[in-house]
């Protein structure tokens, strides 16, 4: 009987297809499969480095329709939903998970000031059904330095990957899923050569004649937010964080505005302002002062802060050390509730304040204190 020929035995009377030629199709096969691959794996290159036009970074991004929920809160809602108008950010960067960090330029209208804001939502703002007519908890993240023209915060690389860190700690459970506020610190401001002035800044802080950074940072910031984003409406889902010179604005904001902040970490803060421009005006300068402010806030009986120090206690961290330490040693009573961790051969910068939020338990402590997502 004849069988029917199979794919491993050709038809009576054809002769196999010469090797050749087999092996110059295999060889197209693989040259096909392996230019894919490494197209791949040079798009994911040129991606990650955000090299053109494999990237995004740049283009628009509306959170307009994702702030709204989905139309069905109820009157006593803790969540304020997105009150618009909405602003114009582009995206600038993205975390270690996809999660997209965007800017925009803010013109306040309460300080007058106009200035970058970066901003950043965790995945579950976006992706977790359950939280589709959440408020979240906001952390107004200030830079140390002039931050200006940039918030370091605001681009996620190098060593101070906050966006990143806090989509870990998340995940990890140690964090609320914080959106991220990250403004300008200071004004740009340059003697008559265009270069920087050195040693000016404004305390983040109403300096009589200079620009209200004071209210840029309190009022005109977390307005932007609340704009464009899901928030809570209550003080308990506001705080800050900082270092150095942003330690001492979100500090400060705190005790000063007990009623719109809960809490802040502040990393290596100032603990007095001591910007030159505060001269010839002492009373306005007393007003921004934590060890004015704080017993002030003691006298009344509230509400009650959450102040959270970290500080290294390397070189030239001693004289900083002192100051934090007699702060919380005179003031941390009653309503001013205080939380000092001390680095270990830390140095006074990013680098060593933001692993240490976690393993000093930092944002844990501040998580404890603030409400995470709520209907």
């Amino acid at each position: 009987m004849t069988h029917p020929p199979t794919l491993t035995q050709p038809p009576q009377g054809r002769s196999r297809p010469p090797r050749r030629r087999r092996s110059r199709t295999k060889g197209w096969v693989i040259g096909v499969v392996g230019t894919a691959c490494l197209g791949v794996a040079a798009w994911q290159v040129m991606a990650y480095y955000e090299i053109p036009p494999f990237t995004d970074k740049g283009d628009s991004i509306s959170f307009a329709k994702s702030g709204r929920g989905d139309g069905t809160q109820a009157a006593d809602s803790k969540a304020q939903m997105a009150t618009g108008p909405e602003a114009a950010f582009e995206i600038s960067g993205h975390a270690d998970d996809g999660s997209k960090i965007s800017v925009t330029t803010l013109k306040g209208k309460k300080s007058g000031f106009t200035g970058k804001v970066w901003v950043w939502a965790p995945k579950e703002y976006f992706d977790e059904p359950k939280y589709k007519n959440s408020g979240f908890p906001v952390l107004i993240a200030l830079p140390g330095g002039s931050g200006y023209p940039n918030n370091y915060f605001g681009f996620d690389n190098g060593t101070i990957k906050l966006e990143s860190s806090i989509a870990k700690w998340v995940k990890e459970g140690k964090s609320l899923p914080f959106i991220l506020a990250m403004p300008v610190l200071n004004p740009e401001d340059t003697d008559k050569k265009g270069s920087p002035h050195p040693g000016r800044y404004w305390d983040g802080s109403d300096i009589p004649g200079q620009p209200k950074m004071g209210t840029w940072l309190t009022e005109d910031v977390p307005d932007l937010i609340k704009a464009n984003f899901r928030t809570i409406k209550a003080r308990d889902g506001w705080g800050f964080m900082g270092n150095s010179t942003g330690g001492f604005a979100g500090l400060k904001s705190v005790l000063q505005k007990p009623d719109k902040f809960k809490a802040v970490i502040a990393n290596g803060p100032d603990i007095v302002p001591d910007s030159l421009l505060w001269d010839g005006h002492d009373k306005e300068k007393a007003a921004n002062n934590p060890r004015v402010l704080a017993p002030k806030l003691i006298e009344r009986g509230g509400p009650d802060v959450y102040l959270g120090f970290q500080i290294g206690d390397g070189k030239g961290e001693a004289n900083d050390k002192k100051q934090i330490d007699s702060f919380i040693s005179q003031y941390g009573k009653g309503p001013v509730k205080t939380k000092l961790h001390v680095i270990k051969g830390g140095q006074h910068n990013g680098a060593t304040y933001l692993p240490n939020m976690d393993t000093g338990g930092m944002i844990q402590w501040i998580s404890q204190h603030m409400q995470g997502p709520v209907d």
